[in-house]
């Protein structure tokens, strides 16, 4: 069977030769960095592989992993002193639940300030550089028409909604450009051509930041309890649990939010909003409905199958990645 070990820098054949990792020099006082790690004993553990070959767990091979038991950070200041309880640090060792020795108006100032300027026109170049590539690949997938074209373009095209998604996102950050009527503008064109409402879900992403990682309040990342799951019936069951259904997991959220909360981004009385936020997200619902009412012309002027090849199964793609990525987020 073969073993490995992960190194510093790579991935090597495993022997039973004790590893002992050599001392790193200690940065120079005046760099940015004030601290320098220290080398610490290791232990090993194993993992499955799926690239070395064994007999056990099915066929897959094991990894050999040194990794460090523990973190110990020293401060050229504090050398020689036996405890500090400043910064995270704690009798030598550091805490990764104390508060970071920097600000984030630390990290702010250091990026350069070309970073923080919004050009619009660069904006609403990617805007038109996308759209055009959209309406492309929609165009060569009607024109061959076969069945070995049809996946490579709902692959594409699904990534391709997923960019509009992206603008509409920045648009929502403000991170488009410093004018907040062609933001509104952009995002509502952007999110309503894939049945996003703009202000509905820019308001609920906008609570997601402000509680990331929240179990109860977070918007796009919120796991259920036992107590939740075993209260949902069976077809909310099916729906969210059971694939291909959690694909469209996304627009399921949308309409009705996660299971255990109320409201929904369509709604403006929906307890995601404030009243003085109800005009914006009437305006984005009018703004979905009538995309919904374009398609449902398309449906009838070209039939369904072809609008089905041509905007549903890339929806769908296109729905299926932000599924992945909140389950994804720990």
């Amino acid at each position: 069977m073969a073993s490995w070990v992960v190194s510093e820098c790579s991935l090597r054949p495993f022997t039973a030769v004790k590893i002992h990792h050599k001392p790193r020099p200690s940065l120079p006082s005046n760099t940015i960095n004030a601290f320098k790690f220290k080398p610490l004993p290791c232990s090993s553990f194993k993992v499955p592989t799926l690239w070395s070959k064994g007999r056990n767990l099915g066929g897959l091979g094991l990894l050999n992993v040194s990794a460090p038991l523990k973190v110990t950070i020293t401060s050229e200041e504090d050398k020689g002193k036996e405890e500090s309880t400043t910064d995270g640090v704690n009798n030598g060792e550091f805490d990764p639940g104390a508060a970071p020795p920097f600000k984030l108006s630390d990290i702010k100032a250091a990026i350069p300030k070309h970073c923080w300027v919004k050009d619009p026109w660069r904006s609403m170049s990617y805007v038109v550089r996308d759209v055009v590539v959209v309406f492309g690949l929609a165009a060569v997938a009607a024109y061959f028409n076969n069945w070995f074209v049809w996946p490579l373009y709902w692959i594409a095209q699904g990534t391709m909604f997923w960019a509009l998604f992206v603008l509409g996102h920045d648009c929502g950050h403000g991170s488009f450009s410093n004018n907040p009527a062609l933001n509104s503008v952009a995002g509502h064109l952007l999110h309503s051509s894939i049945l996003v409402p703009y202000h509905g879900w820019r308001i609920s992403h906008r609570t997601h930041h402000q509680n990331h990682g929240h179990v109860e309040n977070d918007e796009s990342w919120h796991p259920l309890s036992e107590k939740i799951y075993k209260s949902l019936d069976n077809a909310t069951r099916l729906l969210r649990f059971t694939l291909p259904f959690p694909m469209l997991a996304y627009p399921i959220y949308l309409w009705s939010r996660s299971p255990g909360k109320k409201g929904s981004h369509f709604h403006p009385d929906s307890d995601l909003f404030v009243p003085n936020e109800r005009k914006d997200i009437i305006t984005s619902t009018a703004c979905w409905t009538a995309m919904v009412g374009l398609l449902a012309y398309l449906s009838f002027a070209m039939g369904p199958m072809p609008l089905l090849k041509l905007y549903g199964i890339p929806y769908a793609v296109h729905a299926s990645v932000p599924t992945y990525i909140s389950s994804k987020q720990f």
